[in-house]
């Protein structure tokens, strides 16, 4: 794991993705996301990736993923993983994801 970012006021900068993933074939989709996850862990500037399914809504899976800075997490988007794991996913999806982009505000940081 890299070194986090610093931005001028001393805080950690934190970039956040969300990506939400509705299945047509759900055994499918999961382990296509399950892969990526686990080698998206690897990649330089992440922090953390998580994957999570619905209790809700069967066959909705959100992968959440923390990057030191959205420097990296661009880099990461425009990855061949990243390419590979969207390529994959034709044909197994309901939709397209929803996917966006979170600043890293934490309670530190509403003073």
């Amino acid at each position: 794991m890299t070194d986090p970012a610093i931005d001028a006021n001393g805080e950690i900068e934190l970039a956040v993705v969300t990506m939400r993933f509705d299945a047509v074939d759900d055994a499918a989709l999961l382990a296509i996301l399950s892969k990526y996850v686990v080698l998206t862990r690897m990649v330089d500037g992440c922090r953390n990736v998580d994957l999570c399914s619905s209790v809700t809504t069967p066959g909705r899976h959100l992968v959440i993923q923390k990057w030191d800075d959205a420097d990296a997490q661009r880099a990461h988007f425009d990855s061949p993983l990243m390419v590979e794991m969207a390529q994959s996913c034709v044909g197994v999806l309901s939709s397209a994801p929803d996917i966006d982009l979170w600043d890293g505000t934490s309670a530190h940081d509403l003073r």
